[in-house]
């Protein structure tokens, strides 16, 4: 399983240059089947990360990009009246893939934002009152711009609550820096990576086939225990207004288990936890 985990990084390691740490952390969401919060400053390489990863596990792509004026039926889909047939037939929004990019999520009010719950926790769109299962996997990774920025809107706790992790991207080290530089500029006049350097190593059966094998990992009762006391340390913690819930635990040890993947091991440790 490590083996198919490193293959992974390599292949995005093409396109997202340095900063382990954050691509780590998109391995463990993936992993252990979750959605991720990508945020940082414009220019750091969120967008590429998510298509070299759609690449390098050829998934099926899409992209949102987040507005004040966009619809919650342009993400989720809507009916279609069609006069031949004098029926009404559904036209699928993007949400109907395997790696949905939310670019610049917290562009978009409330309203529209509120169109990825159900799909985030129950993989199903509704749609005209009926529900369509999306095929696994499913992945939503959304990015946002710091929201000290003009024309941004902070996300509901009910949309946080969604996502498994929230990864912070910081500007790269010099020296990878000049590496990305070397890379997109030589012999290119464009002003994007070339996605194409990025090598397909498995494939979305692959993925789910994984995070089957995640959720299998063993986890001692005491880990367990450990996990739901530090969830539940939030509820009483002075400076934190509202603490997490059970879903909170639940998501704790999930990432726990796809940490103990990621550093070689079939067991989980409070290590694990902590990380």
């Amino acid at each position: 399983m490590i083996e198919r985990v490193e293959r992974i990084r390599d292949a995005v390691g093409h396109a997202f240059i340095g900063q382990s740490d954050v691509l780590d952390q998109i391995l463990i969401a993936l992993l252990a089947g979750g959605h991720v919060l990508i945020e940082g400053v414009p220019g750091l390489g969120k967008t590429l990360l998510v298509r070299a990863l759609a690449q390098a596990l050829e998934l099926e792509y899409a992209r949102v990009q987040f507005t004040p004026d966009l619809m919650p039926s342009d993400v989720s889909g809507h009916a279609v009246y069609d006069p031949k047939t004098e029926s009404f037939k559904i036209r699928r929004g993007p949400v109907f893939t395997n790696l949905l990019l939310a670019d610049e999520i917290n562009r978009a009010p409330a309203k529209t934002q509120s169109a990825l719950l159900e799909v985030m926790q129950e993989g199903q769109v509704t749609i005209e009152g009926k529900g369509f299962s999306l095929t696994p996997p499913f992945l939503t990774m959304a990015t946002q711009n710091p929201v000290e920025q003009e024309g941004t809107y902070p996300l509901p706790e009910a949309q946080l609550d969604r996502f498994l992790l929230k990864v912070l991207i910081d500007y790269p080290q010099l020296e990878d820096e000049k590496q990305m530089v070397q890379a997109i500029t030589t012999g290119r006049t464009a002003s994007d990576f070339n996605l194409s350097q990025v090598p397909r190593v498995l494939s979305g059966a692959d993925v789910v086939e994984l995070q089957k094998a995640v959720a299998a990992i063993t986890v001692d009762p005491q880990v367990i225990d450990y996990a739901v006391r530090i969830v539940a340390a939030t509820r009483k913690w002075p400076g934190i207004a509202l603490g997490a819930g059970p879903r909170g635990s639940i998501a704790l040890v999930r990432a726990a288990r796809a940490q103990a993947v990621l550093s070689g091991r079939d067991f989980v440790t409070p290590d694990d936890v902590r990380e």
